[in-house]
């Protein structure tokens, strides 16, 4: 399985090579991932552009959730909703823009 800085690297490289995916959003998204292989990380998304990597931002949303989670997240085996109503995945901020993660992770 990818590190977690590799899926992050990936999900840069994915939205370099469809900006449609974030066309008409501007947000700034911070993942708080615990865990083993865990960290800081963040997606910065203005004028069709994302900026991805680690570190803090001044987030619209903050995600928190385990790093284990976040992978299995990405990888299709966790149901994002089902996470949420399970206190597995904890959502700060403006929901809607939330709601938009789905573009920039799938």
């Amino acid at each position: 399985m990818a590190t977690t800085a590799e899926i992050f690297e990936e999900m840069s490289k994915r939205i370099a090579a469809n900006p449609a995916a974030i066309a008409g959003l501007n947000a700034n998204f911070q993942f708080e991932l615990s865990g083993e292989d865990g960290g800081t990380y963040h997606v910065n998304v203005a004028g069709g552009k994302a900026e991805v990597g680690p570190g803090p931002t001044q987030a619209n949303v903050t995600i928190l959730m385990s790093a284990a989670d976040f992978k299995s997240l990405v990888a299709g085996s966790l149901n994002a909703t089902q996470a949420f109503m399970t206190g597995r995945l904890k959502i700060q901020g403006d929901m809607s823009l939330a709601m938009r993660l789905q573009s920039i992770l799938g």
